[in-house]
């Protein structure tokens, strides 16, 4: 394995401009898709803002008696999708919107008494955001006898379905012809290096050696150069992601995990373009 280190590194300094497009043609290919990865995450982590305010309105019947509400409260908060559960009387949902329309003012004070009832707002956990979730949980918050109405936004909820459906599927779909479309780059940079030193590989054939020990500095050549390339595409994520954070809106960039993943991802890439392409060249000498 050593030998095999030894000749990647050589390879690196006898045809250092072909290592350099190689190294430049993979960061790019992996730029590329390491920068619709980052789109998606920070689209899915709007997503997950949007996700945070669904909550349920139980909307109270007028002269509820305290004392029931509050053993409601215990009962709904014991559901295991309820994250919280909070009581809002009649003169704290007047004062919000008092505070939150300022516009309707002057509505407001020609009303004799309060207009507005009393309310429960319910808060669910992750995983149950779901239109679908919601509405189950809403039906079982409407049986309670006290309750007038209640409200969840069912049409914006679908909406909210449908986009996260669609974000999912666009992104398998980007995402495996990204990933198709950077093992065919860097299989073709890792073919022109094979091809030259297609007359090293077929000295190495005459003296016996074996398909294994051709193989291996090319696979150690093709695992360097696309962890290089993949460092370097990082790099250029970062540039973008500062460029957006700074002139645009507030971006989220990859985690450590995620940054490990690219530089491995890459790795992985340059080891199975540089598999397929020397085994290719080997079954034709």
């Amino acid at each position: 394995m050593s030998l095999a280190f030894r000749e990647a590194f050589l390879a690196f300094r006898r045809w250092p401009a072909l290592s350099m497009l190689s190294v430049t043609t993979i960061a790019f290919a992996l730029f590329v898709a390491s920068l619709y990865g980052l789109v998606a995450l920070n689209l899915r982590r709007a997503l997950q803002n949007i996700e945070e305010r669904v909550e349920i309105v139980m909307y109270i019947t007028r002269g509820t008696p305290v004392e029931v509400i509050t053993l409601a409260l215990d009962d709904i908060e014991a559901f295991p999708e309820v994250a919280r559960a909070a009581y809002i009387t009649a003169d704290e949902a007047l004062q919000r919107a008092q505070r939150e329309l300022v516009e309707f003012q002057g509505i407001f004070s020609e009303f004799d008494t309060n207009p507005l009832p009393a309310s429960i707002e319910v808060r669910l956990l992750p995983g149950f955001r779901t239109s679908e979730k919601v509405g189950a949980v809403a039906e079982r918050l409407g049986s309670f006898n006290f309750v007038d109405d209640v409200q969840y936004g069912d049409d914006w909820l679908a909406k909210l379905d449908r986009l996260r459906n669609i974000g999912a599927v666009v992104g398998l779909m980007i995402g495996g012809a990204f990933a198709l479309a950077s093992i065919i780059i860097i299989g073709t940079t890792i073919r022109m290096a094979v091809l030259q030193r297609s007359r090293e590989i077929a000295i190495m054939r005459l003296v016996g050696a074996t398909d294994s020990f051709i193989r291996r500095p090319f696979l150690v050549e093709g695992c360097i150069k696309g962890a290089l390339g993949g460092l370097a595409a990082l790099g250029l994520c970062y540039a973008a992601y500062a460029a957006v954070h700074r002139l645009l809106f507030q971006a989220e960039f990859f985690s450590t995990q995620q940054m490990i993943l690219v530089v491995a991802i890459g790795t992985g890439l340059g080891f199975l373009a540089s598999a397929t392409s020397v085994a290719k060249h080997l079954r034709q000498i």
